[in-house]
């Protein structure tokens, strides 16, 4: 019980510290999940609109500004209904927002360019 009680007395200051530390540099973990990793790639590359994803940008007025910082980048990869280990060009479905969602989109992620296939309203 006694060495329980020092291992406690070092243990719980020490991930405090650590804690403020990595805070203070503003370290995260996210960037290394499946669904961080997707979208920062598919951010990094040339973006192309087919003919339904431009008419469904008419259609509910969005323009490619609000596709990149607000659908994707804060929407959620839905890894049930994409298929990721397609060859030569997987393809994901993006749901935004999070909690009951609004948007779903559907791309193609080749070597060095996205390709937007379809944008849908959900409600």
């Amino acid at each position: 019980m006694k060495k329980i009680k020092f291992f406690l007395i070092g243990l719980i200051p020490g991930l405090i510290l650590v804690f403020f530390i990595l805070n203070k540099k503003g370290a995260s973990c996210s960037g290394y999940l499946p669904n961080s990793r997707v979208i920062a790639e598919t951010l990094s590359k040339e973006f192309k609109y087919s003919e339904e994803a431009k008419n469904g940008m008419a259609t509910y007025k969005i323009d490619e500004k609000f596709i990149k910082d607000s659908i994707i980048t804060n929407g959620k990869v839905d890894f049930d209904r994409s298929h990721a280990q397609k060859k030569p060009c997987p393809d994901y479905v993006i749901t935004y927002p999070e909690k009951n969602p609004t948007y779903e989109i559907s791309f193609e992620k080749c070597e060095e360019t996205v390709t937007l296939n379809s944008l849908k309203k959900l409600k």
